[in-house]
């Protein structure tokens, strides 16, 4: 894996754009630190119940607190913040509930969207999803968990692109903090790597195959994964809920 390959995978926007050209992305200086923030935060670099401070993220980023503060509630409105008036900002606790429902929309959409792809007698439109998942494999080979989820999160959305849907993979993705979160908790329990790539290979072969049963019970048992496993992520990491 190439310390080049890994910076623009680690950047959709460049990866989208790699051999044609880099896309210049002109994004407001609150959006830079909302989706800088919304990382730390789904990565749990920023802890649930962790206190932030306005002026010390201004003077981190170099701003002054009128983005810092934009783009806090931008991430309020997405749950990742609490913001209490007057008196503090917390990272929020996981809100289970929130999962469940966004692991129900994603779970609703990728079905119909590995269906398509099963149906489709060309299937070429998956050679990337195929390419992704030997990155991934890679990935865990060499052991970088952060490397090897964001391959997960491609790989998905390569699924999506391939039926012409990627915004609506993106609008699953707005309202995944809760359930991203729970998943980098699960993540580095022993085994899991290893299940998310053997799903990932039945999911495509499934689709190869134009076989529908097979496709849709492999994404059924992929994305209920985590959920299956909340109540021990919990029992681990309770101040987090």
């Amino acid at each position: 894996m190439t310390v080049e390959l890994a910076r623009l995978l680690d950047d959709p926007n460049k990866a989208a754009d790699a051999g044609s050209g880099e896309r210049i992305r002109r994004i407001s200086v609150s959006q830079q630190i909302q989706e800088s923030l919304r990382a730390r935060i789904i990565s749990l670099d920023l802890k649930p119940g962790l206190s932030l401070s306005r002026t010390d993220l201004a003077t981190h980023y170099g701003v002054s607190q009128t983005p810092v503060r934009d783009a806090m509630m931008k991430l309020e409105e997405e749950g990742l913040l609490t913001i209490y008036p007057q008196s503090k900002t917390e990272v929020s606790k996981i809100d289970v509930d929130h999962a469940r429902e966004t692991q129900f929309l994603r779970l609703s959409l990728e079905l119909e969207v590995t269906r398509t792809l099963a149906r489709q007698e060309d299937k070429s439109s998956i050679a990337p999803a195929r390419q992704i998942l030997k990155l991934q494999e890679t990935a865990h080979a060499e052991g970088d968990l952060g490397l090897f989820a964001n391959f997960d999160k491609r790989f998905h959305l390569s699924l999506f692109k391939a039926v012409g849907l990627a915004s609506l993979c993106q609008l699953v993705a707005s309202r995944s903090g809760h359930i991203d979160r729970l998943r980098n908790l699960n993540l580095p329990d022993p085994g899991k790597p290893a299940s998310i790539l053997r799903y990932h290979g039945l999911i495509l072969a499934g689709i190869e195959a134009s076989d529908e049963t097979a496709t849709e019970t492999a994404v059924r048992e992929h994305l209920s994964g985590t959920l299956q496993q909340v109540d021990q992520i919990v029992a681990r990491n309770p101040a987090f809920f």
